[in-house]
């Protein structure tokens, strides 16, 4: 059985896609596309976004029916909760939109991870482009987005984890001035050592404009 949880924080799955990086910014906003704070009623939305990127993350890597199972409805009161009810003040989850409809969402909180300050340090845990919608610009809005909200929160550093064999996803934060802050880890997908996925840390500057 797969040992795959509905925490969102630390998720493996892939920002963008296997296909690429969203590219930063290719047109200026407009009022066709926005982001906002996520409402309750983005939930179902949201949830299917993540199912659809977690069943293109762990294929091959999990079985086929374990992916194809994926229960949407878990996951939409899962976001429900977490939208209506965060159990930190400072967990904030972000869509990005294209008119009124979801393409993406990316979330925020203070750092779980041993070596932060949870005062100071906040974490991206997700950021996730409906596959339809990339090369929009929406995941560059979500992350400058993201930014302006944990400065606003008062933290100074950020962090996210990257699956190591995602280079184009390293690359687009790169670009928007993350970098690699020493730290990796190893999830274990199944619980039995079977499924072991490596990740790396980046961080950036909060403080800075």
């Amino acid at each position: 059985m797969a040992h795959l949880t509905l925490d969102r924080r630390g998720s493996t799955c892939c920002s963008f896609g296997a296909s690429g990086c969203d590219d930063p910014y290719v047109s200026p906003p407009s009022a066709d596309v926005s982001v906002r704070v996520a409402w309750a009623a983005d939930a179902l939305a949201i949830a299917e976004i993540q199912v659809a990127c977690w069943q293109a993350t762990y294929d091959g890597l999990l079985p086929p029916d374990v992916l194809a199972g994926l229960p949407l409805d878990a996951f939409t009161e899962h976001w429900e909760e977490s939208i209506a009810k965060p159990k930190e003040a400072r967990q904030r989850v972000l869509v990005a939109l294209e008119q009124a409809a979801v393409r993406g969402f990316t979330t925020t909180a203070p750092s779980t991870d041993g070596d932060a300050d949870p005062g100071r340090d906040a974490e991206v845990g997700e950021l996730v482009i409906a596959a339809t919608s990339r090369g929009a610009g929406h995941g560059s809005r979500l992350l400058h987005a993201a930014v302006d909200t944990m400065r606003s929160d008062r933290f100074t550093r950020a962090t996210t984890w990257v699956t190591s064999t995602h280079d184009d996803v390293r690359r687009f934060l790169a670009d928007q001035g993350w970098a690699p802050d020493g730290a990796f880890r190893e999830l274990d997908l199944n619980g039995d050592g079977a499924t072991i996925v490596k990740q790396v840390r980046l961080h950036t500057d909060l403080t800075g404009g």
